[in-house]
């Protein structure tokens, strides 16, 4: 058997802890910020927190500007709207504060803002090179503050946008737009709604099982998913249940920003799923990523399930594959997720249209079953 070869790569400058917020203008400035935009959504925009943020911009001569017209699925044209204000605003650098949406459109606005005008954002997808066609030295600098604990794009060199005539959400990806710095206070996710912290934390958890059950070689990625997995288990009821619980909120933003390092070895089902739902239904990313994750285990279980005991037993979950089934199930229950797509809204006369569509998207390549039309179909049907 031949060795293996890869090609890796690991994040950025992470300044983890209650109260780092206050060290944001520091590092604006020593990424050569000297006008950021703060690009957040509508939600967050009016909340203490991001005043707080402004003031603390504002107090070191960086202005106050923000941009919040970010929708829950952000698109091309929220873009178009963000770069306008980016331009109108004479800025330098971008500030993106959020969830997984505002983090997605401020990178988006940072790649986009000073490319050429015939350039196209879908242009840029994450396929083979393509991220060669844009030039690099263009991309603003980012500063990257979440707010929730899930989708890790905090970490990450890609953004996923939908693609407002299509319906389709594609990944946009390129080596510069990894944050400069991340600045991960918990303290700033303590305000979140109850099914927001569900839903981003089972977020969290679907990126990390599903790096953990790619095919694809990536040992270091293979154990920071299944270290993930453990402080989701462990801390997220506490996160759900007890909001102040600060513990609770720093373990999970360590478990997001690991599930996004673990994944450049590969997702699965659960996103190639997930996203055709989101960009069709405007369904919550990591609340539909639970409602389909245990039956995308039963689909993969012939190739999985070795590698689910070992992990069942490093979590110290008893019964191996179906223990570790039940507690997901179990931990979907005590997060008020719902239990199947129809639950959500989805039409199963659209299941044709949705498997295209999740056959379409990049996240198949990760799955350890081969993901044909036929039993992608039987696989919506099954989460019906």
């Amino acid at each position: 058997m031949n060795a293996p070869t890869a090609n890796w790569s690991y994040p950025t400058a992470i300044k983890f802890g209650p109260g780092r917020i206050s060290e944001l203008a520091d590092h604006c400035k020593s990424a050569g910020m000297t006008k950021p935009l703060l690009v957040t959504d509508k939600a967050l925009s009016t909340l203490p927190i991001t005043a707080q943020a402004l003031d603390i911009l504002d107090a070191a001569g960086l202005g106050r500007a923000v941009f919040s017209e970010v929708d829950p699925n952000p698109n091309e044209t929220n873009m178009a709207d963000g770069i306008a204000a980016y331009k109108a605003g004479g800025h330098d650098g971008v500030v993106c504060f959020g969830g997984g949406s505002a983090l997605d459109l401020g990178k988006m606005i940072a790649l986009m803002a000073g490319q050429k005008a015939d350039l196209s954002l879908w242009e840029l997808e994450d396929v083979g090179d393509w991220w060669t066609r844009a030039d690099g030295d263009a991309i603003a600098p980012i500063i990257a503050v979440p707010t929730t604990a899930g989708t890790g794009s905090e970490v990450g060199r890609a953004g996923v946008l939908t693609n407002s005539e299509t319906h389709k959400k594609k990944i946009i990806f390129h080596p510069k737009l990894l944050p400069a710095v991340t600045i991960c206070d918990p303290e700033l996710t303590v305000g979140m709604p109850a099914f927001i912290t569900a839903g981003t934390g089972m977020d969290a958890l679907a990126h990390c099982l599903e790096a953990y059950c790619s095919p694809h070689y990536h040992p270091m990625s293979q154990g920071i998913a299944l270290e993930g997995m453990r402080l989701v288990f462990e801390n997220l009821p506490r996160a759900y249940a007890t909001p102040n619980d600060l513990d609770a909120r720093a373990q999970m933003m360590s478990a997001a920003a690991m599930g996004a390092v673990a994944f450049q070895k590969g997702l699965g089902a659960i996103h190639s799923l997930s996203h055709p739902i989101g960009a069709v239904y405007g369904t919550h990313h990591g609340t539909t990523n639970a409602v389909v994750m245990p039956m995308v285990l039963d689909f993969n279980r012939a190739e999985i399930e070795d590698r689910i005991i070992r992990a069942a037993a490093y979590l110290g979950i008893a019964g191996g594959f179906d223990g570790f089934k039940a507690r997901i199930l179990a931990l979907r229950t005590e997060l008020s997720i719902p239990e199947n797509l129809t639950a959500m809204g989805v039409d199963p006369a659209r299941l044709d249209e949705l498997t295209e569509m999740a056959l379409e998207d990049p996240s198949c390549g990760g799955n350890p079953v081969e993901m044909t039309r036929e039993n992608t179909r039987a696989l919506f049907a099954a989460c019906m």
